[in-house]
């Protein structure tokens, strides 16, 4: 149960105007349900999060909400401090880390947003409103604007010069005939080695039909991330584990998305650590027609999917899986040590003053 913390709170910084902006389809995003503000807004929590918590709400929709970010912002803490507060907010219900699958067919990408709100929720609230259209609707305006629409200059024709041929690449057995282009043209086949197509041409028009989407998936890591960079026979390697996932009714943006979430600093050895994590985050068979509860299936376009991210490792899942905002590991470690709010000293004291006083009943005769 939180208990109300009386200490004089730190004084919130004001938002610099040189506060950076997250790119579109980035940032905070204010969640619905939400009370006026007022000064006892984060009454019950600690000072530390109080201070963080303030700092946040104050901040507009779209801004930044990278630990990094925060803690250039607030002096006072460093990144693990600013992160260990995030953290406890999303535990009281303040904020939920998503990820929102936006655009169509090829198009489809995904876009990160931090849902904040004043007023703390429960988890019931969060996974109602995470589940229905509402929240992918408020994270969608902006990430589909952020979406490149068709080239700006449209593909007008353009007026090619006449082509001449170059000094160099005259013939050298006729430099006194005329500049006629028909003698040219029989003098290509004089080479009677040349092959009627050639094998770089057909090579590259019959490779890229071979690549699989799970190969393409696995080669395109590297970009992504550097630290995930896998060669061609990785990615060879990695094929049938990916495949697995396509075969469960996943996309490249999801695999990407999962193998990609809560990178540890450095990755030693990639191919190990994807191989690692294609078998760790295998994702459940999803039976062919099935539909979530409450959705008409017929629908002409299909929903977007919404992934909450564990405000701790970034490990995504569905928001049932994510009880405050946290994964089973996490939110393990948090009950067992992290999670224990501060004392107020003069609770400590009242503590420290009822034992000496049984002390000094047990010396009495």
């Amino acid at each position: 149960m939180a208990t109300q913390h009386f200490s004089s709170a730190l004084p919130i910084p004001a938002v610099s105007p040189a506060y950076p902006m997250a790119k579109p389809g980035y940032g905070k995003r204010s969640a619905p349900d939400q009370q006026p503000c007022t000064r006892d807004d984060f009454a019950l929590l600690p000072t530390r999060e109080r201070y963080v918590a303030g700092f946040v709400d104050h901040l507009p929709d779209g801004a930044a909400m990278s630990v990094k970010q925060l803690a250039k912002q607030l002096p006072l803490y460093g990144q693990q401090a600013i992160g260990t507060a995030l953290k406890a907010l999303s535990v009281a219900g303040h904020l939920r880390r998503v990820r929102c699958s936006v655009g169509a067919g090829d198009e489809t990408r995904w876009v990160f947003r931090t849902f904040w709100s004043r007023t703390a929720h429960d988890n019931e609230w969060w996974n109602t409103y995470l589940a229905t259209e509402t929240a992918t609707q408020t994270a969608a305006p902006t990430a589909t604007s952020e979406a490149p629409a068709a080239p700006a200059e449209p593909p007008a024709p353009v007026a090619v010069p006449q082509q001449r041929t170059p000094p160099e690449a005259a013939p050298d057995t006729a430099p006194t005939t005329t500049p006629a282009a028909p003698p040219a043209t029989p003098a290509a086949p004089a080479n009677p080695a040349a092959p009627a197509a050639p094998p770089a041409l057909t090579a590259a028009t019959t490779r890229p039909a071979a690549l699989s989407p799970a190969y393409l998936a696995l080669a395109e890591l590297g970009r992504k991330d550097i630290r995930l960079a896998l060669s061609a026979d990785d990615c060879a390697a990695l094929e049938p584990q990916a495949a697995a996932w396509f075969e469960r009714g996943v996309d490249a943006d999801y695999l990407i998305a999962a193998l990609t979430a809560g990178l540890p600093a450095q990755v030693d050895c990639p191919p190990r650590f994807v191989r690692r994590r294609l078998a760790d985050k295998m994702p459940p068979h999803r039976p062919a027609g099935h539909s979530s509860p409450g959705t008409s299936t017929s629908a002409q376009s299909p929903a977007r999917r919404l992934l909450v991210e564990c405000t701790d490792c970034g490990r995504p899942g569905l928001p049932e899986a994510l009880p405050d905002g946290l994964c089973r590991p996490c939110r393990a470690a948090h009950s067992e040590g992290g999670g224990t709010p501060s004392v107020d000293p003069a609770e400590i004291a009242v503590v420290k003053a009822h034992m000496a006083n049984i002390r000094d009943l047990l010396k009495a005769p």
